[in-house]
């Protein structure tokens, strides 16, 4: 007896008609509703579920289908985009002109999708130890004299980042003013968040949860919206951003500590005018939190060069939803076609949709060397999963993927064109990082900054295996159904 027989037999008839009522509208609704301003791939990842679960895959798609925040936060971010001031727009062309025209191109795309006019003299330390990344933080907070604007998405009060958060309590008590931003969701769930919450009200710095989802206080939107930047500002004259959180190398999850889990990750240290456009965008994001507006008490009314003349050009990338949708994808897939010798990708989370795929593809068929650095093991099963997925075609196209070994977790995340071109930051390469979260990159131009990230690398091959095909295609075959349902997940948006 099938299952339909069953329910007849076994509930009142206007049930039963009932029952198949809704799921046949609930579909039919789905075939004309999901696939508007949607990329085909997506509408099709939404129907599939909808297909096999109505009732509940309709539900998920009402809280989850649509990438765009509440109108009210909208206008708040254009309303505070338009009284940045940039900086000096002369400076920016005059540069720009001086620029090789691939990078010149890159830079009027950049800016064309939100991003800050490029600007010369910039000076940037590479921190790719973990620790140290902690303690330069630390060192700056102790030297503020004026305002600490400290934002990252996940961040939390443990033994490994206490100089960190006691150089806040520090600051706070002799009168600097310290603005905090944590991500609600992205650290409510870690060790360390309460205590750290506890911390921060005990001293009497100011602080806020971006993207809050506490519906009872009237704070709502899509709850996997999340703000996935890190920013740190000190004084307006020194920054810290990329793609490390203030947290435990092992994120403090007993699941991670048994299996030995270790994060890396990589900060750059800025001075120079980014540093002014980096604490714009902390305003930015702390205005749509609060409503006070902090761009015209606490940054200096125009960023300086670095003290030395520093040497490097560079554009900040603010991106995100209700900033243009996609401006990351668009930038990656760019740089990935003007390449001309090699591409070098670090990244997490690597689950290219079609579009970046054939980009890739293509450079390889251009004669463009193209290397990935993942990480062999990760903490998002599902991600995981559904990025092992392409590696299969990716080798078989020429793409050559380097796994770094577990239990660490390669978490850093830049990619390098040729010798002169580097994006380094927070976004990830997955529909998530391009769509659904804010993100921050920076755009740097100059093959000594270009260089010191090849010697990251470097460092990264020494701990990394090269993936060779057959060894893939010999993988358990649970494996790879796993691998193989995990993608139909990667277009959701």
């Amino acid at each position: 007896m099938d299952f339909a027989h069953l329910l007849w037999n076994t509930v009142p008839p206007w049930a039963a008609v009932a029952f198949f009522a809704v799921d046949l509208v609930i579909r039919l609704l789905a075939l004309g509703t999901v696939p508007h301003n949607r990329r085909p791939s997506a509408a099709w990842g939404w129907l599939l579920v909808i297909f096999f679960f109505p009732i509940l895959g309709g539900l998920v798609f009402l809280a989850l289908g649509r990438a765009d925040l509440p109108e009210a936060r909208q206008r708040k971010q254009q309303e505070v985009v338009g009284r940045i001031d940039p900086g000096d727009a002369e400076d920016g062309a005059r540069l720009l002109e001086r620029l090789p025209d691939r990078v010149a191109e890159t830079v009027r795309l950049n800016q064309h999708n939100g991003a800050f006019p490029v600007a010369g003299g910039h000076r940037m330390e590479v921190l790719d130890d973990y620790d140290a990344s902690l303690a330069a933080m630390a060192a700056a907070i102790r030297e503020a004299r004026r305002c600490v604007h400290f934002q990252f998405y996940i961040a939390v009060a443990d033994a490994t980042t206490e100089p960190v958060i006691a150089a806040l309590e520090e600051a706070r008590a002799r009168g600097v003013t310290v603005r905090v931003l944590v991500d609600h969701l992205g650290a409510a769930g870690y060790p360390g968040y309460r205590q750290l919450v506890r911390r921060l009200e005990d001293a009497g710095v100011d602080w806020r949860r971006m993207l809050p989802v506490r519906p009872w206080r009237g704070e709502y939107q899509r709850p996997d919206l999340r703000n996935h930047r890190k920013i740190l500002v000190v004084d307006g004259t020194v920054a810290f951003t990329g793609s490390q959180n203030v947290i435990d190398r092992s994120y403090n999850k007993t699941r991670n500590k048994r299996q030995g889990l270790q994060w890396i990750g990589l900060t750059v240290r800025v001075q120079g005018p980014a540093v002014g456009h980096l604490d714009a965008l902390f305003a930015t994001d702390w205005y749509c939190e609060t409503d006070d507006m902090v761009l015209d008490t606490d940054r200096p009314p125009a960023p300086d060069p670095a003290p030395g003349g520093g040497e490097l050009a560079c554009q900040v990338l603010p991106s995100g939803p209700g900033l243009g949708q996609e401006s990351n994808l668009q930038l990656f897939n760019h740089l990935f076609a003007t390449a001309r010798e090699r591409i070098t990708v670090c990244s997490p989370y690597f689950v290219p949709e079609d579009s970046m795929y054939n980009s890739l593809r293509t450079a390889v068929g251009r004669g463009v060397e193209v290397h990935l650095y993942m990480g062999e093991t990760s903490n998002h099963v599902l991600t995981h999963h559904a990025q092992r997925s392409f590696y299969e075609r990716l080798i078989r196209d020429g793409i050559r993927i380097h796994l770094y070994r577990a239990p660490y977790v390669l978490h850093s995340k830049f990619v390098l064109i040729d010798e002169l071109t580097a994006v380094v930051g927070s976004s990830n390469m997955d529909i998530r990082s391009f769509v659904l979260d804010h993100e921050v990159n920076l755009l740097v131009v100059g093959a000594e900054f270009v260089g010191r990230l090849d010697g990251v690398v470097a460092g990264y091959r020494e701990n990394s295996h090269e993936l060779e095909l057959a060894d893939w295609l010999a993988r358990p075959w649970y494996q790879k159904y796993l691998d193989n349902t995990a993608r139909l997940t990667s277009a959701l948006q």
